[in-house]
């Protein structure tokens, strides 16, 4: 989590409690050591955040602050609500929680969840340590090492580069380049068995990957028709 972040997740579950909140708790809830908490603290109440308390006793937040909500129109909260809401379909925990702290930043009292709701049927959980690791991996242009089980249970190892994540109704599925088949790849995340970064990168090369994919994709598609 970037620091700018977690500023903001530490306001968020001060303003969540009534009475002062211990730096473990804090600590737990961030991931991070006590004495990153504490310089935090620092930091935000140098920005006068109204942050009460110290070392031993806990932190609390004045009553009554709140951070502004940003600058959407009527629709366009109503759009960021559904589509955010929809994540709730793909499996995918760590962007579900990541919606619900936009969710928070924006101000959805514009948008009552109470008018606007979305069915949550849709992708069975996915492994948060094996997506989160193929979004990072696509997001750096990181090659990953990865056990993959095809439809005949046959279990085989592969070094992919990760291109995209398409969330369909039902399933997940990674494309990508495997080193092993050199070719195009698409593999469902729910059979991935484990899922390695590595150190070898294709920084540079994602997008043009990404195109040609595309162009062959596109191609078979009209021979289709």
């Amino acid at each position: 989590m970037q620091r700018t972040d977690r500023l903001f997740e530490l306001i968020q579950l001060l303003r969540r409690q009534g009475e002062p909140v211990p730096s473990t708790y804090l600590a737990a809830q961030l991931e991070v050591s006590q004495r990153t908490i504490y310089r935090d603290i620092v930091t935000l109440q140098s920005m006068r955040i109204p942050i009460e308390g110290e070392v031993g006793v806990g932190y609390v937040m004045a009553d009554g602050y709140d951070l502004p909500p940003l600058n959407f129109g009527r629709e366009e909260i109503e759009a960021i609500v559904v589509g955010l809401s929809l994540l709730s379909r793909t499996g995918d925990k760590t962007l579900q929680k990541a919606a619900q702290r936009v969710l928070s930043k924006i101000g959805t009292t514009k948008a009552s969840s109470e008018t606007l709701s979305v069915s949550d049927w849709g992708i069975e959980e996915i492994d948060p340590a094996i997506i989160g690791a193929l979004r990072t991996a696509v997001r750096e242009e990181r090659k990953v090492e990865i056990s993959y089980k095809d439809l005949a249970e046959i279990e085989t190892s592969r070094k992919v580069l990760p291109l995209s994540i398409t969330y369909y109704v039902r399933v997940a599925v990674l494309a990508a380049w495997c080193e092993l088949r050199s070719d195009f790849r698409h593999f469902r995340i729910d059979r991935i068995e484990r899922c390695n970064l590595s150190d070898d990168g294709f920084v540079g090369a994602g997008t043009k990957l990404r195109e040609k994919l595309q162009d062959m994709e596109t191609a078979k598609a009209g021979f289709e028709h």
